[in-house]
Order: structure tokens, then sequence, then C-alpha cells
């Protein structure tokens, strides 16, 4: 199969998607309204509440939904097959991430911009508010701990990605003071912020920074770790226009530059897919494909941590309601065209199929490796460009998105801790420098008290993130789907998704509880049990809800009749 066809059709379905589905979405079924005053407008503090040109919006929700996961979940089904990973990606970016990022947005505006976990207590109940946010407490915890660990070994193995990782941030203080201090226009910043990063990108393989083996006792990657939760944790409490809105911009700017060199290296190289349609040989140990894809492929195709973003500071910086569908659904479409793009050269970019069975040996390999060592040999075959540029090129790429999924993490986890602080009455924790300091402990107990001196004790409960995630994206589908009978609106375009989602989710966590069971992992046992109960419980109070609208809408409609 040509990888170049593929990618033509691909983004060919999902243009259409874009174009006809999500404006029937948007109109028919959310009615966005460009006069409706937005949180943003209505709570302008400057600070998390500022109005954002839909652009620069659109940026920062794009790179901060997307984070290393469109690459590692891809280039990790494909072990399956590349028809089953394509067929997901494309239809689940279509019909299930672009619908579920925009209505989180459109539920959370029309809610004085409360995050998912809040707005459940307003439209179910205060009970399924309280279980939701534990849940979506630990998805923070897992992708914040777990980012911090994955840009932690990316600079620990290509030093010649230090350089622009961190320059990056400069670049992005720099883009928004001259956005909103200089009013300088939009398009001449975008050109400098661009080009001052493909310049570091540029300068990174002359000029490598190689963490010491060993640092005041710690490992290289201790201090690393230690280091991005400081950055992290300092980008929190700015105000979001300083570095949190223009970093993710230039990042997203910058990934559709990367995507146009792989792209382009895909058209020209045409190369063909050396992995199988359908993989009839996996390696032993292998899970089953349903409904292990479905969960495995999650941010690309359909993400809760979408909704804890698009509900926790999207919401708070739209400037139309309106916006939420270029914003929302669009942003869900470039995260499938990266998604697609891992898929492509994970099969494309190895010389032969023994070649690509030797990366994927077991379950679980390939991810960013693949993507990194695939899109290189693209890249340097269809373009020429060296190969230790391409990777360093590819490498930023997934560095950069990572760091921007962690830097909205901790800012979503501290806004968790302060309406927990204001859920329970307690007014420190309302306060944004001690919620900072208790999502910055929580990551780091995790870290460091599971993990040891390494830090990498997020990647003990990274097996539990794709259920976990997905089972958020279906509660969350939920939570807009009882708005949407509220509101006596069609509800069937979310309620089938979710559907889906609750099915798929709940028979993997009972997989995943043999699995554990058989393994010995008795922690990871009891945590898959709580998620387990958590989701029955929430879909229970939810499913009550539901029958609550819609008997009311019946009696309404008898009335009137």
């Amino acid at each position: 199969m040509s990888a170049a066809i593929l990618l033509l059709i691909g983004l060919g379905l999902m243009t259409l998607g874009y174009f006809i589905y999500s404006r029937f979405i948007a109109a028919r079924i959310y009615r966005l309204d460009p006069d409706f005053r937005t949180p943003a407008h209505e709570f302008e503090d400057g600070i998390d509440f500022v109005p954002t040109n839909r652009f620069v919006l659109w940026g920062h929700h794009f790179t901060s939904v997307a984070g290393a996961a469109p690459i590692v979940g891809p280039a990790i089904a494909v072990i399956w097959g590349w028809l089953p990973a394509f067929i997901w990606v494309v239809m689940g970016t279509i019909f299930f991430a672009g619908v579920h990022d925009m209505g989180a947005i459109w539920a959370s505006v029309r809610n004085k911009a409360k995050s998912v976990g809040s707005l459940t207590g307003d439209v179910v109940g205060k009970r399924a508010r309280s279980i939701f946010m534990i849940v979506i407490f630990l998805v923070l915890l897992m992708v914040n701990a777990v980012f911090a660990v994955v840009i932690a070994k990316l600079m620990m193995s290509f030093p010649t990605a230090v350089l622009p990782v961190w320059g990056a941030i400069a670049v992005a203080l720099i883009v928004g003071q001259l956005i909103y201090r200089r009013m300088i226009s939009l398009p001449v910043v975008s050109v400098i912020g661009v080009v001052a990063l493909y310049a570091l990108i540029w300068a990174g393989p002359s000029v490598p920074v190689q963490m010491p083996a060993e640092v005041a006792g710690m490992s290289g990657n201790a201090v690393w770790i230690l280091l991005l939760f400081l950055y992290a944790g300092i980008a929190s409490v700015l105000p979001v226009w300083m570095l949190l809105q223009p970093r993710d911009y230039i990042n997203g700017l910058q990934l559709f530059v990367g995507l146009l060199i792989l792209y382009g290296a895909i058209m020209f190289l045409n190369p063909a897919l050396v992995a199988p349609m359908i993989n009839d040989d996996v390696p032993a140990g292998t899970p089953s494909i349903v409904p292990l894809l479905f969960v495995t492929i999650a941010c690309g195709a359909i993400s809760g941590f979408h909704g804890l973003v698009s509900s926790g500071t999207t919401s708070k910086q739209l400037n139309k309601e309106t916006d939420a569908r270029f914003v929302g659904y669009f942003g869900a479409i470039g995260e499938g065209c990266l998604s697609l793009a891992a898929i492509l050269v994970a099969c494309a970019g190895f010389a032969s199929l023994t070649d690509w069975k030797a990366m994927y040996s077991a379950f679980g390999q390939g991810g960013v490796t693949a993507f990194v060592q695939g899109g290189a040999y693209v890249i340097h075959n269809g373009l020429g460009l060296p190969e230790v540029t391409a990777a360093t090129l590819l490498t930023v790429m997934a560095a950069l998105f990572a760091g921007t999924t962690m830097d909205t993490g901790l800012r979503l986890q501290r806004y968790i801790f302060q309406e927990w602080g204001e859920i329970y009455h307690q007014e420190w924790m309302k306060k944004p420098l001690p919620a900072t300091l208790l999502a910055i402990g929580s990551c780091l107990l995790l870290a460091f008290g599971a993990g040891g001196a390494d830090g990498s004790g997020g990647m003990i409960i990274w097996p539990l993130f794709g259920t976990t995630n997905q089972l958020l994206a279906g509660l969350t589908l939920l939570v807009i789907t009882v708005m949407l009978v509220h509101y006596r609106r069609p509800m069937w375009f979310t309620l089938l998704p979710l559907c889906f989602l609750l099915v798929m989710t709940v028979t993997a966590l009972v997989i995943q509880l043999k699995t554990f069971y058989d393994q010995q992992n008795y922690f990871l046992l009891g945590l898959d049990i709580v998620v387990l109960i958590a989701a029955i419980l929430v879909a229970l109070e939810c499913a009550a809800a539901l029958k609550r609208h819609l008997a009311l809408a019946a009696a309404e409609q008898a009335d009137g009749r």
C-alpha cells in the first residue's frame, strides 16, 4: 500500500468532517451563539480569564491536548496492523473527538467556565461530582508524572534536542510580550516565533547538552524531572498570555511546519507501508485488538484529557462562543493529522518487513522511538535532510508537545485543588500558590515515592492511563448528553459515541483486572477496582439524571399537546 495514497485519503476524510459534520453539530446540536457573552469577557481578570484571538487559542488548545500521546498510542497500536489504527484515528477524529472537544468547551462556557468535574455537580448531582473529580485527578496525576519522565528520557537520549526544548520557553516569553504589550500584528509575530524556534532546532545538533549521569547523588533523569516540575509550577501561576498561550501557539505552528515536512517527504518518497494491513502474526503476549485498540489510541481519536483542557483553560479564553468549532473541532483535526503521520512513519519508515518486526517484537514496543527513527528515515530519503537533523526535529516535536501538555496539566491540577477548596470550604486551598504546591507535591510523591531516586514512578500507573483516560471521555460525553436533553436538543450524536466508549473502556478495565491479578500487581489491581467502581457509580448517576430530563421533556410535550 502506498503511504502517499493513504495520507491523501485520511486528510480528505478529515477535511470533509470539519467542513460538513462539524458545521452541522455546531449549528443544529450545540447551536453556538456569536452574541452569547462568554466567561472570558464576563470574568476577565488578565490571568486566567482572557478573551483570545481564536488562532492563538487554537494553538494553546491543540498543543495542550496533543502532548506525546497522539504519537505514542498510534505508533504502538500498529502492531495489530495499519488498517485498524488508520480507521480508528480518522473516524474517531471526525465522529468522536471533534464532537467531544467542541461539546466540552460549549458546556463549560454555558456554565461560567466550570471544569467538567465541577460542572457535573450542577448538571447531574453533587455525589456524581465528587466521584468524577477523583477520576479527573488520577488522569491529571498520570499525565503530569508520566510526561515528565517522557521528556526527561528524550533529553537524556537526544542531547541535541535540549537547546531547542528549553529555548522555546524564551521564544514564547518574547512572543507573548510582542502580542500583548507591543501589539505587533499576529502574522509578523508568528513568522518571528517560528523562525526563532527552527533556528534553535537547526543549532541543536551543533550544541548538544548532555546531563551528567549523576548530579548531587541523583541521576541525570531525576534532575531533569525536578527541573521540569519547577518550570511547570512557575508556568502554571503566570498569566496565561505571558507564557502558556504564546508557547502553545508557536508550538502549534511548528507542528504544522513539521507535519508539512513529514507529509512532503511522504509525497516525494512515496514509500510503501512495509507493515501488514492486518497483522495475523502478532508477538506472544499481545492482547486482543478489541477492546485494547480503542484505549491504546486515545489522543488522536478521542481523549478524556481533551475535555479537561476544553473546560479547564480553553473555555476561560474563548472570545466568541462560535469560536468553539474552530478551536475544539479543528483542534481535534490537528491531533488526528499528527496521529495519521505517526501511523504512516511507523509503518513506512523501515526498509523491510523484517526491520519493522524487529522494532515490534513485543506489545508496547515502538512508540516515540518508531516515530523518530521512522520519520527521520522518511525525511532523509524523501527530502535529503541529514538524519541527525531530522531526528532532532521530530524529537523536539514530541518533547515540546509533552511539555505544553504538562504545563496545562499542572495548571488544571491546580484548578482541581482550588475547586476542592471551594467545595469543602478550605479558604487556603483556593489560593493559586498553595494549590500549585499541592499539585506539584502530589506529582513528585508519585514520581519519587513510587519510582525511587530515578523519579519514574509515574510509569507504574501508566498501564491504567489509556482506560482511565477513555473512561473520562465517555463520562464527559455523558454530561454533555444530559445537558442536550435538558435544552431539548438531539442527543444521539453524543449518546452513541459515549455508549461505544463506555463499553470498550469498562471491558478493558475488567480484562486488566485479570492481567494485574495474574501478575500479582496488587497496587494496580486495587487502583483498577477504584476506577471501575467510580465509573459505574458516575454512569448510574448520569443515567438517572438523563431519565429525569427525558421524563420531564415527555411531560412538557404531552402538556403542549
